[in-house]
């Protein structure tokens, strides 16, 4: 089956080829480095993670661009309220994301390009977007003329009589409708030289300017949150095409994280910090979370379905840890051809996930009949499956640094560990009604105990 993917801009499921033969070109948009990540902000990055993965495991070389903004209004705005340089507040923040996508996982990007390190790409799309009668400079702005472009809209499904930028009105614009490409500098604001006079470039204008400069004037893939199909890429594709460039062949986006109905968002004060989540949750456990679900489905947070989602993966790394104590080291496998025809289908991470259960489950099925050989079978396609959504519980990132315990987590650990070693303390001195006891009090407590080669193997019983 060919992976097929779900195109905003021609509203249907489209068959995926890559632009160039053996290498996929994706450029996603990235943190507007104004404040700590939450997890709407990491949501999508997680989502185009898995895609990414995806295609790499299916053979591709894959070129990903996951740009910075770190020139915005809201940037200078907050560095101004807190009385701290507005690059210094950007590059603070800026290694907050970084650090937030490591610790859940997320690949490092081929590259993740400044839009304040490419001004000269900016000035030079800004210069054939005039000379093209496509852009005009005004008071020392410019502006693009969005009724100069013919395919204005098709991206969003705006209707040209009822654009709303949501920009300030400005003298020289033409038409309240024409969306800034240079903003005039202000006093106290950082500003670039150009030939329309010194100011900064307009948000929509990076990210064609840094796409690209790394991935060339048509690429495959372009992503990001549903919020910014209007009207940032709708501005980016109109500007790009009016340019000359083919721009992305794909437009995909992903949905919100919510709560209590709303997009987390900073400005309605609704937001759960990734710190938050990690002081009850380890990271793979958010992971979880966060990928499970379809990546156009929106997720409405709550304690209860991240609790659900915590206990999905600890029954996937149990099933793992059981094998390995009864039959030995679980190598990588291969994946099932369910799982495999799942993420081609608009990477159905949930059909995925249900594929990693089922196995799961036969595999806890095969150990308990004492087929050990199928058992290990399964936990190899098992591993195969949840590397590609980069969950691996035996890999490195997971099984060492990024499954750390949390605090609570921790002290169960501690606990359930404390009445073993009693236990096999007991067990040597052949006191075994004592040994039995506390296997009785650990197994009325939910804890279900299974003696291997390599010792004594603990699992928390589902409810």
């Amino acid at each position: 089956m060919v992976l097929h993917l779900y195109d905003t801009a021609t509203r249907s499921v489209r068959e995926f080829h890559p632009a160039r033969s053996g290498t996929a070109s994706m450029y996603v948009c990235g943190a507007t480095v104004q404040g700590v990540p939450h997890i709407g902000h990491v949501r999508g990055a997680l989502n185009y993670d898995v895609l990414r993965r995806w295609l790499v495991h299916n053979g591709l070389d894959v070129l990903f661009v996951r740009n910075v903004t770190d020139i915005d209004d809201k940037i200078l705005n907050k560095a101004a309220d807190a009385g701290r340089p507005w690059w210094e507040w950007a590059a603070t923040h800026e290694r907050a994301f970084e650090g937030a996508y490591d610790l859940l996982g997320c690949l490092p990007p081929s590259i993740a390009p400044r839009a304040t390190g490419h001004v000269t790409q900016m000035v030079e799309m800004i210069q054939r977007l005039i000379d093209s009668g496509h852009a005009y400079a005004a008071g020392g702005d410019v502006y693009f003329a969005v009724t100069s472009f013919d395919g204005y809209g098709e991206l969003s499904g705006q209707r040209l009589d009822e654009v709303q930028q949501g920009e300030t009105l400005a003298e020289g614009k033409r038409d309240p409708r024409d969306f800034t490409l240079w903003k005039s500098a202000k006093p106290g604001e950082p500003s670039w030289p150009t030939p329309w006079g010194p100011g900064r470039p307009g948000w929509h204008l990076e990210c064609s300017a840094m796409a690209t400069a790394y991935l060339g004037a048509e690429f495959d893939i372009h992503g990001g949150g549903v919020d910014l199909v209007f009207p940032h890429h709708e501005n980016e594709r109109a500007q790009s095409l009016a340019a000359g460039d083919g721009f992305a062949r794909f437009w995909l986006h992903n949905a919100w994280v919510t709560l209590a109905g709303e997009k987390m968002s900073k400005s309605l004060g609704n937001v759960v910090s990734i710190e938050a989540m990690l002081r009850n949750y380890r990271a793979p456990e958010l992971r979880y979370y966060l990928i499970q679900p379809h990546y156009r489905s929106t997720v409405e947070y709550s304690d209860g379905a991240l609790s659900e989602a915590a206990q999905g993966y600890q029954r996937i790394e149990q099933f793992l840890r059981r094998v390995a104590g009864v039959a030995g080291v679980v190598h990588t496998g291969e994946i099932k051809p369910e799982f495999a025809a799942a993420l081609d289908d608009d990477l159905a991470t949930p059909k995925a996930f249900a594929v990693i259960h089922n196995t799961v489950r036969d595999g806890n099925a095969a150990l308990d009949s004492g087929d050990e050989k199928e058992a290990l079978h399964l936990a190899a396609a098992v591993r195969a499956m949840t590397d590609v959504l980069g969950l691996d519980p035996l890999s490195p990132k997971w099984a060492e640094a990024g499954g750390s315990e949390t605090p609570s987590r921790q002290a169960l650990v501690d606990l359930v560990e404390g009445l073993l070693n009693e236990r096999q303390m007991a067990r040597a001195e052949r006191d075994f009604a004592r040994a039995d006891t506390i296997r009785d009090r650990l197994q009325q407590a939910g804890i279900a105990v299974e003696d291997t080669p390599n010792g004594p193997l603990w699992t928390v019983r589902d409810a």
